[in-house]
């Protein structure tokens, strides 16, 4: 056998490195036919010859679907579902001006010195969300508060006049509505479930008279604690709040707040700044709850106001000496003075010197209690009502009515 001439390996050795480069080349041309690159190389013939628009549109859209379903979390999926139905609130207001005109003689001589008063329009912006298919929209009464006009600005570019349906200055809640149908409305949550820790979204147009874009902005946060009581401030009256460091900033009122499912669970209402020279968020944002906002939403729709529930009996706050005398050994509580006869109180079986410990499911310490407790319930609506009487404990049951003479 003859032994293999120089020349003759050298060639093998070339040939067997030209297979390899092949089968890496051909592995090559596989892998890429996976990525984007040979995707967009595919992209750019199919532009440059005009061979088929159609085909190029759907594959455009596939690719961005793809890109899109890379990113799309919980929290995207949560925005998208809910924008459509958030809207921007126009407000243009009558305002008096304080400041007096000029003193001259002009004025003097036709008015004497009393000089009528000026008036100018001032605008404000709010947010609100879509509620009914027929325009029925949610949002926050001081949004809408003294409105002379009214424009709702949708996410699809329409600017619609709207007008007040109704509002309830203690929960600081209104509903308003625009001719026409096939709007968007929301889908609603529990804020009975709302845990503490989760997700939340706040959804708003805080720069609805700035930029040139009517969709809303998007912050995220967790929520940060429930059940939150503040003081009556000018007759509001704010309980059972969520808290929340999603950035709620001007123009948001009346906006949604929104859950990781994409559900309303809030209404937000107003942030803490901390100084009267601080204007911006600083993490701590309050939103009323869905449940309650729904349920007064469904009164101004179906009554057009929050029809006032009536109990007839009148309590003050205890102190030591007046719960000795009625052998209570507790200074916390409310004392009824008096019940008015053929009243939904008197109906119940109360009598004046009852105490008052507990309605519902919430402990009563004093009148401002009570007078939060009842943001909850409607005309018609029941109330479980713990008391002490000659020192020993009682339940009653108090079926609300709609306060007389209101109707």
């Amino acid at each position: 056998m003859k032994e293999k001439t120089p020349s003759v390996i050298t060639g093998l050795f070339f040939l067997a490195l030209a297979m390899a480069a092949g089968f890496f080349a051909g592995g090559e041309i596989i892998r890429r036919l996976y990525t984007k690159e040979l995707l967009d190389i595919v992209e750019e013939r199919i532009i440059q010859s005009g061979l088929n628009d159609t085909l190029n549109g759907k594959y455009l859209q596939e690719i961005s679907k793809q890109t899109d379903n890379s990113r799309a979390n919980a929290i995207v999926k949560a925005t998208r579902k809910v924008a459509p139905g958030v809207v921007g609130i126009v407000v243009t207001q009558i305002q008096v001006v304080r400041r007096s005109y000029p003193d001259d003689d002009f004025f003097n001589y036709f008015f004497g010195g009393s000089k009528p008063p000026r008036y100018r329009k001032v605008e404000s912006i709010g947010s609100g969300f879509v509620i009914s298919e027929d325009g029925l929209i949610m949002t926050s009464y001081h949004v809408v508060q003294n409105a002379a006009k009214l424009f709702v600005n949708f996410p699809d570019g329409r600017r619609i006049e709207g007008k007040i349906v109704g509002i309830d200055e203690k929960t600081d809640l209104a509903v308003i509505s625009v001719p026409g149908n096939n709007f968007k409305p929301v889908q609603f949550g529990n804020s009975d479930q709302c845990l503490i820790g989760e997700w939340s979204i706040a959804i708003g147009n805080p720069f609805l008279n700035f930029i040139n874009d009517a969709h809303p902005t998007v912050t995220v946060g967790v929520i940060s604690a429930l059940n939150r009581n503040f003081a009556p401030s000018e007759g509001v009256y704010y309980q059972s709040m969520i808290q929340t460091d999603a950035a709620i900033n001007p123009g948001n009122s009346g906006g949604p707040l929104v859950n990781a499912l994409g559900e309303v669970i809030g209404i937000n209402a107003f942030i803490y700044t901390g100084s009267s020279n601080s204007k911006g968020s600083v993490g701590i944002g309050f939103a009323i709850p869905i449940n309650r906002a729904r349920r007064v939403a469904e009164e101004i729709i179906d009554h057009g106001r929050r029809r006032q529930v009536w109990t007839g009996i009148s309590v003050q706050n205890l102190n030591r000496s007046v719960a000795q005398a009625l052998n209570y050994d507790n200074a916390e509580g409310v004392v009824i003075v008096s019940v008015q006869p053929q009243s939904p109180g008197d109906a119940a079986g109360l009598r004046p010197g009852d105490i008052i410990r507990r309605m519902g499911n919430r402990n009563i310490h004093s009148h401002d209690d009570i007078d939060g407790f009842f943001l909850d319930y409607f005309v018609e609506d029941s109330v479980d009502i713990h008391i002490k009487r000659g020192g020993k404990g009682e339940r009653f049951n108090l079926v609300l009515k709609e306060f007389p003479g209101r109707k």
